[in-house]
């Protein structure tokens, strides 16, 4: 069963960086899914910005490539998509520069919701804000898509916050990390907060250990120069694998509303533990056979910036005291998979002396590629002979429980760019804590930066370095098995 579509007030989007990499593969291909779904209204426009000289009708193919190419082919329908088409204009602008913005002040309707999405980098992001001010295209109820990288450190993100506050209001600022967006992720605050029976186990007393896993099988790609300048801690751990962790540990908020989720998001953060040396493990994926490695990738046969990287942290609060935090991510790993493991505490005292201590109850929610959940349960096996206990799962994926309804379900940047459009701040981070977050991050980076350290090789295809294993082994645990693709 699907839940009901809501519809939007009508809106004027203008994407800068319409012609990118983002707006072609997410952003476009996600309206027009919102389009087809009759969430979006009749008079609803979008308008691409960017430094390609396009006309209406040069931008509105560009924009059917896009779909053709990144659309399944069921989605697709000849009618839906000309009426889509049809709602869509450009204008070459020069956000550093006067090129265009007469013409986008005389197309942008001052009556309707209008929204700013910067899919551009952020070194254009007080450009493009001090121009929309200057000429008047928004006011003060205009709203602003910013993508990450916010800021590289500290320093950085303070900068940001402080040019888009020098044009906006902190309830107009919209950040996006896109893994907010997904269906499981938010599931995770339903089964959290909407079931009687797991938040009252949702602690240390019950809890024995929470594993954060986000691997991938790329490697860098065409991203070599950025991402050199970034690695796994800043691309990932900082943004992505934060939000995930702060939305397994909040404190319940008073209300679902946006700013009482984000202030029990921003006490997690704040009440990290800081990393020692001994809790860190950072790769680098070597050559595999004729295919490059992450040096030949970047083009630096010195470079030191990691490709994978794991961690053990905790949370200094009464919920959490004693109960650690393994995360994971890297590149070029044995398989494509996001999941967060909740590993409950053995049983205090077992009755059953077969296989005794051996089973333990496991809350797997998995962001992708197969969304849903399982719980695993000790039953017995059936059967003569004694009570022989074995673990099976409670298994819920998406793609089972929504039938042919599965493709229904909406997208991160779907969702999120909707959530904008209604005001809606939820799923988005705060200046504060986009600040907290790097806060605690910096002093990782600058300690392994002066402790010279370099990253160990591990083999493209495999689960990571074999230290990274060690980081468990050393506490008694082990990592959840990174499955290869298919298996």
């Amino acid at each position: 069963m699907v839940s009901r579509v809501i519809p939007v007030d009508t809106f004027d989007l203008v994407i800068f960086g319409g012609t990118g990499d983002l707006a072609r593969r997410k952003i476009l291909p996600g309206l027009y899914r919102r389009f087809v779904a009759e969430q979006m209204p009749a008079d609803a426009r979008i308008i691409g910005a960017a430094r390609s000289e396009f006309d209406d009708d040069g931008y509105r193919a560009f924009v059917a490539e896009a779909l053709d190419e990144f659309l399944p082919a069921s989605l697709r329908d000849a009618k839906a998509e000309a009426e889509f088409l049809a709602r869509l204009s450009y204008i070459p602008i020069d956000a550093r520069g006067t090129g265009g913005w007469k013409e986008l002040a005389a197309t942008v309707r001052k009556d309707v919701i209008h929204a700013f999405y910067f899919s551009v980098g952020p070194g254009l992001f007080g450009d493009l804000a001090e121009r929309l001010h200057e000429y008047k295209i928004a006011d003060a109820q205009s709203r602003v898509v910013v993508e990450k990288p916010f800021g590289r450190d500290l320093e950085s993100a303070r900068a940001l916050n402080a040019v888009l506050a020098a044009s906006f209001d902190e309830t107009q600022i919209y950040r996006i990390d896109h893994y907010l967006g997904k269906e499981t992720v938010q599931n995770l605050m339903a089964v959290r907060f909407g079931n009687v029976l797991f938040e009252p186990l949702w602690n240390s007393q019950y809890i024995d250990h929470i594993q954060i896993t986000v691997a991938e099988t790329v490697g860098v790609g065409g991203r070599g120069g950025y991402y050199d300048k970034s690695g796994a801690m800043r691309d990932m751990v900082q943004n992505h694998l934060m939000q995930l962790l702060c939305l397994i540990a909040m404190e319940p908020p008073s209300h679902f509303d946006p700013d009482a989720v984000r202030d029990e998001k921003l006490k997690v953060i704040r009440a990290l533990e800081p990393i020692e040396p001994h809790q860190l493990v950072r790769g680098q994926y070597g050559p595999d056979g004729d295919k490059p490695g992450y040096r030949e990738d970047v083009e630096d046969p010195q470079s030191r910036t990691e490709s994978f990287i794991a961690m053990k942290t905790q949370i200094a609060n009464w919920r959490w005291a004693g109960t650690p935090f393994y995360l994971r991510t890297g590149k070029k790993l044995k398989s494509r998979m996001s999941e967060i493991a909740i590993f409950f505490k053995r049983t205090r005292h077992s009755i059953f002396t077969e296989n005794e201590g051996e089973h333990q109850n496991v809350l797997i929610i998995r962001l992708q590629p197969d969304e849903g959940m399982t719980l695993t349960v000790t039953i017995k096996e059936p059967g003569p002979g004694g009570m022989r206990l074995v673990d099976v799962p409670l298994d819920m994926s998406f793609a089972e429980a929504l039938g042919p309804h599965a493709e229904d379900v909406p997208d991160a940047y779907e969702r999120l760019i909707m959530d904008v459009i209604r005001g809606n701040q939820t799923l988005f981070m705060r200046g504060d804590e986009v600040e907290a977050a790097w806060a605690w991050t910096d002093p990782i980076i600058e300690g392994w930066q002066k402790r010279g350290d370099v990253p160990k090789p591990y083999d493209t295809g495999s689960s990571g370095p074999d230290d990274a294993l060690m980081l468990l082994h050393r506490d008694g645990r082990r990592w959840r098995e990174i499955r290869p693709e298919g298996s």
